[in-house]
């Protein structure tokens, strides 16, 4: 079967959810994916940040491997002998209190609002459902009804109402707005580091530092979602670094399984976590064996290889070279680590055209709101892939 086929497949028995460009991928090794005609393309999405450690790579396939001849699944009926020393060692890497796995980001997401609520009725006194979440305005967390109820881009929104009351939208990277929203009600606020599917927004330099003071002051939970942030995107293990803080409530997914399972968590760094009882919240697979065994060994290979330094390091040299580019219209350069964005004018045509080109040129990445594209290529990228992929980026960037 050739590409088209494939195509055709997907067009006639499928959702039309997605807007995917028409590349047909069948294998993936490191920072490369080879479609179905043996074409190789350099991947500069990294499934939304979900394989870090590279594709397919050798110590986590073992993993995967020995640990699903041994056993998979147990359920949380019972214990297993994977999950406490998962639970140990993300403790220890993050320096957390607790753990609560799960198996999604959106999953992870929606457990951190049940129990930052009951944290507020049963610890902080808000009366009986009326508390209140703060969110930010562009904020992407999931695709839940819960979730996209309280987003602001009006795709996610339309058509799926009505939506969960209990939360209050500010403007991102605006700590005066924080302290401005808090109600005697608000028990909690959720926020990304850096906004990913907004398009790799930055807030000011501060931000995270200033809203983790009014949240001690106010004796609200502070949640920060590392989904795509953490585990070294970023350049630190979690973007949280750069400033010198810590989150009440972590989440992570993505590169939790370097992409070979579907794992998240929540990271707890203070009691929020201790108010859940038994039957109040679970997953058949959460915590599952193969699931933990798998995330263990793709925390080592962040480690142990250096790769949220060599994060940092590329990124660096990354953006660098595409600030450099001469091209009048692209409008910003912005970045951290291996989390890329470049925004062009409107005018421009929009950035799928040069998603398409950048395709063409066997250089896979994704836009976000018309006008913007992501980089974010595995963290195992070396500066000589960086180099190939500037030249193939410049080429399209000064076509047009």
């Amino acid at each position: 079967m050739q590409s088209h086929d494939f195509i055709q497949l997907e067009d006639t028995y499928g959702a039309h959810n997605y807007k995917p460009l028409d590349v047909v991928i069948e294998r993936g090794d490191g920072i490369w994916v080879w479609d179905v005609a043996g074409k190789r393309y350099m991947d500069c999405l990294s499934a939304y940040s979900a394989v870090n450690q590279g594709h397919c790579h050798p110590r986590i396939l073992q993993a995967l491997t020995t640990q699903a001849k041994q056993l998979t699944l147990t359920s949380r009926a019972f214990r297993n002998n994977q999950l406490g020393l998962l639970y140990k060692e993300l403790c220890e890497l993050t320096n957390s209190h607790k753990v609560l796995p799960m198996n999604s980001g959106a999953e992870a997401v929606e457990t951190v609002i049940k129990a930052v609520r009951k944290w507020g009725y049963k610890i902080k006194g808000v009366p009986e459902d009326k508390a209140e979440i703060i969110v930010c305005a562009n904020n992407f967390h999931g695709r839940t009804i819960t979730i996209v109820g309280f987003s602001t881009d009006p795709h996610s929104r339309e058509g799926f109402g009505p939506f969960t009351p209990g939360f209050r939208v500010i403007p991102f990277g605006d700590a005066p707005a924080l302290e401005a929203a808090i109600t005697p009600h608000t028990v909690g606020f959720l926020v990304e580091p850096i906004q990913g599917e907004a398009g790799v927004i930055i807030p000011p330099a501060g931000y995270l530092q200033d809203v983790k003071k009014i949240c001690e002051d106010r004796n609200i939970v502070l949640i920060l979602d590392e989904i795509q942030t953490g585990l070294g995107r970023t350049g630190k293990m979690l973007a949280e670094a750069h400033e010198g803080i810590e989150a009440d409530l972590t989440l992570i997914g993505k590169a939790l399984s370097g992409g070979f399972y579907p794992i998240s968590a929540v990271l707890s760094n203070k009691e929020v976590l201790g108010v859940l009882r038994p039957g109040e919240h679970g997953s058949t697979f959460g915590g599952n064996p193969l699931a933990c065994a798998i995330a263990r060994t793709a925390l080592q290979v962040l480690v142990e290889e250096n790769l949220v330094e060599n994060a940092d390091r590329m990124g660096a040299y990354f953006l660098e070279g595409l600030r450099r580019i001469n091209a009048p219209h692209i409008r910003e350069v912005r970045g951290k680590g291996l989390m890329i964005g470049v925004e062009f004018h409107p005018d421009a045509g929009g950035a799928r055209t040069y998603c398409e080109a950048l395709m063409r040129e066997g250089l896979l990445c994704k836009e976000t709101h018309d006008n913007i594209i992501r980089f974010a290529p595995p963290l195992v990228i070396t500066r000589e892939d960086i180099d190939w992929a500037l030249e193939r980026i410049t080429k399209v960037f000064s076509q047009k």
